[in-house]
């Protein structure tokens, strides 16, 4: 007996071949009485369709791309699980791409996307080249950090009261000079958890000293150096927000190269919860994202979007909390100055 065709559904539910293949691509397209006679056409003659000729016709490739800022930082890879998992259950395999801090590299990844070589983007760049002007950018392009300027899809967390919530902790076990240790200030992500930290500190009534802001590059070096930087210039402090886990972890590993002790002589407060915040010495305390949670809603958005369904939002803010563990402490009654520099 010859296998089922899609003619033979057609005829039998007495519509055209395309309304058969539209009901079985895009079923929300389609009216519900006609989707139900289609379905019940398909389920009587047994047809089953061709899974790669359908998507052939859509030119989809069925293959999504997660392009990152920089693959060697392991804050990604809980991302790419949630990414994975849900574009999975969706009929989707991921290819995670490193932008590299590279503007070619970024558009080269869109282009793959205009070219139908992948059929979306999710971008955590945190930045758009001036080359690529977002108005060219193809409708499933979607961002997981706020790109400056653009209004482009997102999934997100806000940055900025994360950065007060942590520094309003080290107010209240009683800090008054409180370091900096930012991100790259050229990334919106960075400039936000800077303002937060002004705001904590302003609500307290404690005027930002310039000595205390050091600007890093979220690897673990520019923990160091930032430490070894302020103790140069003679800065007093008695704790440090770093604006992530990687650079905390790098400011704990020279402050106890220094022979000082976490928290006992300086407290560090991190951005992340990264699997080794909590085995560093001492465990961090830090700012957790929900980064599987947030690599699940981005692929949910940019699913949405390739399955021409309404999008509930355009910015999904995702939830973040203060984890306290023991980097953190009420300072002593002496300030440290420019101790071992």
């Amino acid at each position: 007996m010859a296998a089922a065709t899609i003619r033979n559904v057609a005829d039998l539910a007495g519509v055209s071949t395309a309304t058969v293949s539209r009901t079985l691509t895009h079923p929300e397209r389609v009216a519900k009485a006609t989707r139900e006679r289609v379905l019940a056409a398909v389920q009587s003659t047994g047809f089953v369709p061709n899974r790669q000729a359908v998507d052939f016709r859509r030119r989809a490739t069925k293959n999504i791309v997660l392009l990152v800022r920089d693959i060697t930082n392991p804050f990604y890879l809980d991302i790419y699980q949630g990414v994975e998992e849900l574009a999975f259950a969706n009929g989707y395999s991921v290819l995670m791409g490193d932008a590299a801090y590279d503007d070619t590299r970024v558009a080269r990844y869109v282009d793959m996307v205009r070219n139908r070589q992948a059929d979306g983007l999710i971008l955590m760049t945190g930045w758009l080249p001036e080359s690529l002007p977002e108005h060219n950018l193809p409708t499933t392009v979607i961002a997981l950090e706020l790109v400056a300027g653009s209004a482009l899809p997102v999934v997100s967390i806000d940055n900025r009261a994360a950065a007060r919530m942590a520094v309003e902790h080290l107010i209240a076990l009683g800090h008054r000079r409180i370091a900096h240790i930012t991100g790259p200030m050229s990334l919106m992500m960075s400039a936000e958890r800077h303002q937060g930290y002004l705001d904590a500190l302003a609500a307290a009534g404690i005027r930002p000293d310039p000595q205390l802001t050091f600007n890093g590059d979220f690897h673990l070096a520019a923990g160091g150096e930032g430490v070894r930087a302020m103790f140069r210039d003679g800065a007093d402090f008695t704790a440090i927000f770093s604006s992530n886990d990687e650079m905390a972890v790098g400011a704990i590993n020279e402050l106890r190269a220094r022979g000082l002790d976490v928290p006992g002589d300086i407290s560090i407060v991190g951005f992340d919860d990264l699997n080794y915040a909590l085995s560093s010495d001492p465990p961090l305390t830090t700012l957790r994202q929900p980064r599987r949670e947030i690599g699940r809603r981005a692929m949910q958005m940019l699913v949405d979007l390739l399955e021409g369904r309404e999008l509930r939002t355009r910015h999904d803010e995702a939830p973040i909390e203060l984890v306290v563990r023991a980097s953190t402490a009420r300072p002593r009654n002496t300030i440290l100055k420019g101790v071992g520099a």
